[in-house]
């Protein structure tokens, strides 16, 4: 007997499901904000040496502010001030012919530097002066988070299915709660790098766990429809973030402001089940009948709670035994979960690189920060209901390969047009990010289809490993720049084509009944 007919029976998607729905929506809408925040808390303003420490010389007194940078700052070709470098002395003929400074001795900033703080009143960049010489520092901020959420990935996932959904849920809520609120109010940026760190090992069960909990719930018909859903809330936790970090300029309220809503989640956890499924294939039939019951009651089907017996459930899982723990080695035990595996991996792997590779890249075409941000999150609305429409029309498989390839054209547009068409380069940009962020909605549901329920978390875990492996590459594939100018782009382009290749490898499963166990994929 299969979890499906019991669903069926009690209905798949009623108010039990939704209910589900709603709580994971809560929960997930500060992930988002948090992987996006370094495009705002690390943003680095204009700036210049300061040179207040020349205001006890002589002459220099007496003159303005703009003469002041004008013989003590050189300035760069293109008019603005160089960010990095002061004379050595000022050069007070240059108020008189400053038409060649080429010869002029400049050395390293001596005193720091001057932010202009139009734009934001407080970054990680102003506040541990992460520019010039320390500009690696601020990129790192980024990977480092996605370091941390790298490992969180592999170990909720693992722990997830060892000890339930449920409980490793609310244990991410918790702590990746306390250790962000913790991170803004860091004394150095040492202190900062860990407990963000610490943020992404945390936070990332949220996802994994909420993910896997809807799918596990819901019917055939209507999963497609929940896995949408659930990319909607990455959607809109982008959308409303661009307005959050619009009126909050301070990057330590900034992250106060994402983290919050993760009270409310804490809150609402108590009404979210345990997977039924997952409770089944651990033998744990008591409890999932428990959860059964109350799914049937609340759907309007409690004539059949008398039908929901221990000895129903135990017919479900019968091919294997339900006593062993099961660990990531399952996935590359036997052949099709290792073949699975090592394509899902570089499927994600690539998704995760292209579509984070242009979501980082807000600054890269010259146009306002927070437009771009807000652009890029709007368009994947359009993008997420066509891949509604499209898992059920042409397959997931067909889905995922064609928004990757198409994501990757996009990429490769936007290298050979010219660098001063900004606002041309930004459409291309963002068409781009809606392909990408389809493939990413195609590919959550996707994953969690092909894996069976018995290591089902764990394979998501290992999945958004190698998501989080390619997010934390993303920014150091952006520093490529300063090698050539287009091998960014290049490097972004190859990825998605990659994984489009890839994915074609992959089996259907539209209209197929989730896979229970590991000889499920075996007989495949």
């Amino acid at each position: 007997m299969k979890f499906e007919d019991i669903l069926a029976d009690i209905n798949g998607f009623g108010r039990f499901q939704k209910m589900i729905i709603v709580i994971s929506f809560i929960g997930r809408f500060t992930m988002p904000c948090h992987f996006m925040l370094n495009n705002f808390i690390a943003a680095i303003p204009s700036h210049h040496c300061d040179i207040g420490s020349l205001d006890d010389e002589g002459f220099f007194w007496n003159l303005s502010q703009a003469e002041r940078l004008a013989v003590s700052i050189p300035v760069k070709e293109d008019g603005s001030l160089n960010s990095c470098q002061m004379f050595a002395e000022p050069q007070y003929h240059l108020l008189i012919n400053s038409s060649n400074m080429t010869d002029l001795p400049t050395v390293p900033c001596q005193n720091g530097w001057v932010y202009d703080n139009t734009t934001f009143k407080s970054t990680l960049t102003s506040q541990w002066d992460l520019v010039c010489d320390r500009k690696g520092e601020n990129k790192a901020t980024a990977t480092i988070f996605f370091v941390g959420v790298m490992f969180g990935a592999i170990t909720f996932g693992s722990l997830s299915d060892r000890f339930g959904r449920r409980i490793m849920l609310l244990v991410s809520y918790v702590s990746g709660m306390l250790i962000a609120i913790a991170s803004a109010f860091s004394t150095s940026y040492v202190m900062f790098a860990v407990l963000r760190f610490f943020t992404g090992f945390c936070i990332t069960g949220i996802v994994i766990v909420t993910t896997v909990l809807s799918v596990e719930w819901v019917d055939i018909e209507h999963r497609k429809l929940v896995g949408v859903i659930d990319s909607l809330s990455w959607t809109f936790g982008n959308t409303v973030f661009a307005a959050i970090a619009y009126f909050v300029t301070d990057w330590r309220w900034l992250i106060v402001s994402v983290t919050s809503p993760l009270t409310l989640a804490i809150i609402t956890w108590r009404w979210m089940p345990e997977s039924a499924r997952w409770l089944i294939a651990n033998g744990k039939l008591e409890q999932a009948q428990m959860y059964l019951k109350k799914c049937a009651k609340m759907n309007g089907r409690a004539e059949l709670i008398d039908t929901l017996k221990i000895e129903t459930l135990l017919t479900v899982v019968v091919t294997e035994k339900r006593d062993r723990p099961y660990s990531y080695f399952d996935l590359i035990r036997t052949p099709n979960m290792r073949k699975l595996a090592i394509c899902t991996g570089t499927v994600w792997f690539c998704v995760a690189t292209a579509f984070y590779g242009i979501s980082f890249n807000i600054t890269g075409f010259g146009l306002n920060i927070y437009l771009t941000q807000f652009t890029y999150a709007v368009i994947e609305l359009p993008a997420k209901v066509s891949v509604y429409y499209l898992l059920d029309k042409i397959g997931r498989r067909s889905t995922e390969v064609g928004t990757l390839l198409m994501a990757g054209v996009c990429l490769g547009i936007n290298i050979v047009i010219p660098k001063d068409m900004s606002t041309v380069r930004t459409v291309v940009a963002v068409i781009g990010k809606g392909f990408s962020s389809a493939s990413f909605a195609t590919i959550v549901l996707y994953s969690s289809e092909l894996y069976p329920t018995v290591i089902r978390q764990n394979g998501m875990g290992y999945n958004s490993f190698m998501a989080r492996l390619g997010v934390a590459v993303a920014p150091l594939i952006l520093l490529l720049d300063e090698v050539w100018k287009d091998l960014p782009q290049v490097v972004l382009c190859s990825a998605a084509v990659l994984g489009g290749i890839v994915a074609r490898m992959l089996s259907e499963t539209r209209n197929r009944c989730l896979p229970e166990t590991i000889e499920d994929i075996e007989q495949q």
